[in-house]
């Protein structure tokens, strides 16, 4: 079992990801290999709150030109959770 702290990397602060406040769903950075109830137990016990449902996606890095030489790159892969709260509980990181 993996620290909850090393599952949950960090909160994503985007557009989108402030639009879902309003239906309780939070977007958070997560380790590559975290499953759905490992995601689900860290956010529980680091913000003490219940989760109902708990949605991954795994967003591929984006192909990047180097302008001066002309190689490209690849930005890293990302792994998101997109965690849906019980009504009543919100986690305050996010309060705008």
């Amino acid at each position: 079992m993996k620290d909850a702290r090393d599952v949950i990397i960090e909160p994503i602060v985007s557009e989108k990801s402030y639009g879902l406040l309003d239906a309780n769903v939070y977007t958070f950075r997560v380790h590559p290999s975290a499953s759905k109830p490992e995601i689900r137990d860290a956010v529980e016990s680091i913000f003490g709150v219940s989760v109902l449902k708990v949605n991954t996606m795994n967003r591929k890095g984006k192909r990047k030109r180097n302008r001066r030489t002309g190689t490209f790159s690849t930005r890293s892969t990302v792994k998101r959770a997109l965690v849906t709260l019980a009504e009543g509980d919100s986690i305050d990181l996010f309060e705008v």
